[in-house]
């Protein structure tokens, strides 16, 4: 318990410059942007300024990310708006603020029960193409819902074609006074940034607009002010569970719940990215904590449901914050702001308070990603500007949902068409090389290697069968399959692969598979295609295949006058001083060696009964097995099980047996000095 508290509260020992400047600023910026929304919600704007300050303290107690912001923001605030709407209560009446205290409740209890699901996992889907898009369009989209009050119009809830819609109708009517105080705070404040991105210059412009306010009187050029700020309705707000409308938002809270938990996840993780920074899954589920609780405080304090805002956080990013002290001072500045200062706010130009969140939300666009993307990879470019569309096009519910759908593409399309190609050797060198990447490299003589980097399953294996068919020229002998990327197979692959090893066969092609892990060949085995097991198809490495085909070192290349690799042995890597057997058959290695044993023997009678040569008949029966020629450790255990077999076998009379004997024993020794000599040169 005491490790679980240590990981719920992230504050520094103490507030840094930075986060009390920029908790000052983002309290200002809350002001416009925290009643507005909580007017889309349908409940009195007032009530925005009050959901600023408990849900910001608790989540900047409780957050991993060090800059990012918590409060009243859009894609929640439009949700409940439209709900209101649907349900055809009117925004502003004692029945709408009933029932957001409901939503917002519900809220909360839905985000508690994605934490306790360990639901906020569904982002580390996401890649950061998908989360770049997801995350600048929703920039853009309040971008174009900002617009109109620049140049002295209403905002519109609703999604980018609607705000694009509501532009143009009301543009005509366009106060220019306003229009060019908005554009100059824009371009003021971002070329600013630039400039002088230590200094904050959003509270100067601020400041510069109450003066014009209260000295010039621009309003009285048609520039629009902030509402007054009559009454602070403070006190707890305890929504009843017994209203008739419980049923009908149960649900839907449940939507508003999970974009709350997608948007924030998705943009505090992006934040956390552009500082050095990665948030682990067990961060992920305690920030989900913290929505949770964040949208309790809300409910109880009268407001809207609220989550994480992107155009705060850019703005917190904008000014140098280093933690979570930002949301504290922020919380606090409000509560000054709402019991001493609130006359203060009937003076703020709303061109200007529109202008800082425009500059800053145009900050947190990943235009720099896009442009990159562009250049270096076209089809993580595309899929970036479909989930930047998305969100664009049909809202951030359903961007969120086809963020998801296109990370998963991206995974299937890198499944099917991984790594692959061509390997070879370069002469003077150990180990091997893609004949792709590397200009020296060469094949192997009469040899096909092909390295495929991916699990190998019914999406992929024509493309695997195919490569492996179209680099078959007429002098080749063996096609060895580098399979150290393939994880996983399954049934369809398994039949295909034994298909094309009995098409090779008999084209008197040899085919090996080398380099995976064990579990690969418990796969073929389950799935009917154990002949590429015992019919010594598979291979603990490249080099016990070339082996088996009485290559060795050095490797005759192709397109070389000595063919040769290098004068050079290449050292024996650690796999040929492992049992191959048993990584193969796994608990079945013995059976398979008695098998051998048998056969070895029965080879060894027809040689000493025909008068032929022992000691030749010891090295021929052990290379020449059905299953193929094996390592230096499963050759000695075969050579034991012989030896034990043979004591006890009556065929073959003594001096036959001594004769053996003696072979095999000389066969042994030179095994021994082979090993040590592989031994030393490690």
């Amino acid at each position: 318990m005491k490790d679980r508290a240590k990981t719920t509260l992230h504050m520094p020992p103490r507030p840094g410059l930075n986060d009390i400047i920029g908790g000052i600023i983002i309290a200002m910026v809350s002001i416009p942007i925290s009643m507005g929304y909580a007017s889309v919600a349908g409940i009195p704007m007032q009530y925005g300024l009050i959901g600023s300050i408990l849900p910001t303290l608790i989540y900047g107690l409780m957050t991993s990310t060090k800059n990012f912001i918590f409060g009243v923001d859009a894609a929640p605030a439009a949700l409940v708006g439209s709900l209101l709407a649907s349900m055809g209560i009117s925004a502003g009446s004692e029945e709408a603020f009933e029932t957001v205290g409901l939503i917002t409740l519900l809220t909360a209890f839905w985000l508690l029960v994605f934490y306790i699901f360990r639901a906020g996992r569904i982002t580390s889907y996401i890649s950061m193409p998908v989360m770049g898009g997801f995350v600048t369009g929703i920039c853009i989209t309040i971008i174009l819902m900002q617009i109109p009050k620049l140049y002295g119009a209403d905002a519109q809830a609703g999604e980018a074609i609607e705000h694009i819609i509501h532009i143009v109708r009301t543009i005509r009517y366009a106060n220019i006074p306003s229009l060019a105080i908005g554009i100059f705070t824009v371009v003021f404040l971002r070329v600013s940034a630039k400039l002088f991105p230590k200094i904050p210059m959003a509270p100067i412009m601020m400041v510069a607009g109450f003066i014009a306010v209260r000295f010039f009187h621009i309003d009285a050029l048609g520039v629009k002010l902030l509402p007054a700020v009559e009454s602070i309705p403070l006190g707890l707000h305890f929504p009843s569970l017994s209203s008739n409308h419980l049923l009908t938002v149960l649900f839907p809270s449940l939507t508003i719940a999970f974009v709350i938990m997608s948007e924030t996840l998705l943009a505090s993780q992006n934040s956390m990215r552009k500082s050095g920074h990665k948030m682990t899954q067990d961060m992920s589920n305690r920030e989900v904590l913290a929505y949770a609780l964040g949208n309790l405080s809300s409910c109880l304090m009268g407001c809207c449901p609220v989550n994480g805002s992107v155009s705060r956080s850019a703005l917190s990013a904008q000014y140098g914050v280093k933690s979570q002290w930002v949301s504290v001072f922020s919380a606090i500045t409000m509560v000054l702001v709402l019991l001493i200062a609130t006359p203060m706010i009937a003076y703020l130009p709303v061109p200007v308070m529109t202008g800082i969140v425009f500059a800053a939300l145009l900050g947190a666009c990943d235009f720099d990603m896009a442009a990159e993307l562009y250049k270096n990879c076209r089809a993580e470019f595309y899929i970036f500007l479909s989930a930047f569309l998305g969100v664009l096009i049909f809202g951030t519910v359903y961007g969120v949902v086809i963020g998801v759908i296109l990370s998963f593409a991206v995974v299937i399309m890198k499944s099917v068409i991984p790594p692959k190609g061509p390997v070879g050797v370069i002469e003077g060198r150990d180990s091997f090389y893609s004949l792709d990447r590397y200009e020296s490299a060469r094949p192997i003589k009469n040899t096909v290697i092909y390295r495929f980097g991916g699990n190998l399953f019914f999406g992929n294996i024509d493309t695997f069968e195919q490569d492996i068919l179209s680099a078959i020229k007429p002098d080749t002998h063996q096609v060895i399959i580098y399979a150290v990327g393939i994880g996983d197979i399954d049934v369809t692959a398994a039949t295909r692969l034994a298909d094309l090893y009995r098409t090779l066969k008999a084209r008197g092609i040899k085919l090996y598979m080398t380099d995976h892990v064990g579990d690969i060949n418990d796969e073929l085995r389950r799935y009917g295609a154990g002949e590429l097991l015992y019919g010594g198809c598979v291979r603990r490495s490249i080099r016990l295949a070339l082996r088996d085909c009485g290559l060795h070192e050095p490797y005759p290349m192709e397109g070389s006058d000595n063919h040769l690799v290098s004068e050079k042995r290449s050292r024996t890597t650690r796999d040929e001083l492992n049992t191959e057997l048993e990584w193969i058959f796994g608990s079945e290695s013995q059976d398979v060696l008695n098998a051998l044993s048998v056969e070895v023997l029965r080879d060894l009678e027809a040689h000493v009964h025909s008068g032929s040569d022992v000691r030749g008949a010891v090295l021929y029966a052990e290379e020449h097995t059905s299953w193929g020629r094996i390592g230096l450790l499963d050759e000695e255990q075969l050579l034991n099980l012989v030896e034990n077999s043979l004591m006890h076998h009556d065929s073959v009379d003594d001096k036959q047996k001594s004769a053996i004997m003696m072979a095999i024993e000389e066969r042994r020794r030179n095994r021994r000095e082979k090993l040590k000599t592989k031994l030393v040169r490690r």
